[in-house]
């Protein structure tokens, strides 16, 4: 199905973090559900009112908004119920996202993103995404995870994307990454300083990366450059990595980690909490980040990905015994630290 085009700002996507309270909740889904409302009604005149002048100027102005509503009826039908709907508080706006099922598609997803003044900047409509088949939906991590983090130099850790469906992670169509995370660093509702043209202008970058639980590291390459931001020109996907054999058929793997920051050798023996190396920005990366999942392999994309199950953190100010985390989880790990107040 031809979607809207996607205005989004890169630097937007991946910031999604919890909603702050459920007024605000409420108001983002209001927004969401009225726009969507105008949009499949074809109400092209009420519907300008809430989109922002670069939004209507890429989406070739009304003759444009009125020829994708006039193709989503066609090719979708009627909407005949809403199965789900997810709003997360962004750094510079909010996302609205709404699955429905519709007379001619099974699950379609509308995605709304409206930036600080309320005007929204960017949009898609398309048949929802689904994730890659996995045999280990059930499986519970064997190994005594922690955040394979360690304490930012400020801000808090917070899932960019985690979770089991695509909303909530984008790396659910990848057999290997079924169940992986990207992590990032909030301060005061943004993730980095200024413009975020440069590496160091994001709070996560150069933050420590932690060995989650003992083991045998299997592979470890370092030396490829960091990319600037907006860049994804990595020479490998990975970028500068490392694979730890926990045992028992769990591998963790760490990718972007920035240039010159790898702290261990392949056929090191490693205890929970090593130092692993630092955040980056390397491979195929847009932004500095750290990307973690588990899985069943020693290489990357080998085997299939599993979930991961961390012990011992803070969720906002409650403390986790043991949980799963997913997008827009504002996470704090324990080791060493204070409840956060």
């Amino acid at each position: 199905m031809q979607h809207l085009r996607h205005v989004l700002p890169l630097l937007c996507v991946v910031s999604a973090v919890a909603l702050p309270s459920p007024a605000f909740a409420q108001g983002a889904f209001d927004r969401g559900r009225t726009v969507t409302r105008l949009m499949l009604a074809g109400d092209v005149a009420a519907l300008r009112a809430y989109l922002s002048p670069k939004f209507v100027q890429a989406i070739g102005g009304e003759d444009g908004l009125a020829s994708f509503s006039s193709k989503l009826k066609s090719q979708a039908g009627r909407e005949l119920e809403v199965l789900e709907e997810h709003a997360f508080r962004e750094a510079g706006g909010t996302t609205y996202y709404r699955v429905s099922r519709f007379e001619k598609i099974p699950s379609l997803t509308t995605r709304w993103v409206w930036g600080e003044d309320g005007l929204i900047v960017g949009g898609t409509a398309r048949p929802s995404v689904q994730p890659a088949a996995t045999p280990h939906l059930a499986y519970r991590t064997k190994a005594a995870l922690q955040l394979p983090m360690g304490q930012p130099a400020q801000g808090t850790w917070y899932v960019a994307w985690g979770g089991r469906d695509a909303i909530h992670n984008k790396h659910v169509v990848g057999p290997d990454q079924r169940f992986a995370y990207d992590f990032v660093v909030m301060e005061s509702g943004q993730v980095f300083r200024g413009d975020g043209a440069g590496n160091e202008d994001h709070f996560c970058f150069g933050a420590p990366i932690l060995a989650p639980a003992a083991g045998t590291v299997v592979s470890a390459t370092d030396g490829e450059a960091d990319n600037r931001p907006g860049d994804n020109k990595g020479k490998t996907e990975a970028g500068n990595s490392v694979i730890i054999d926990h045992g028992q058929g769990e591998y963790s793997l760490f990718a972007h980690l920035r240039s010159g920051s790898v702290a261990v050798k392949t056929g090191q023996r490693v205890a929970a909490g090593a130092a692993v190396g630092s955040c980056g920005n390397s491979g195929k990366s847009d932004l500095p980040h750290l990307h973690y999942h588990l899985q069943t392999g020693p290489a990357y994309q080998q085997g299939l990905g599993l979930p991961t199950f961390f012990n011992g953190y803070f969720l906002g100010g409650r403390f986790v015994e043991r949980g799963e985390p997913r997008r827009g989880d504002l996470l704090t790990p324990s080791r060493g630290a204070a409840a956060p107040k």
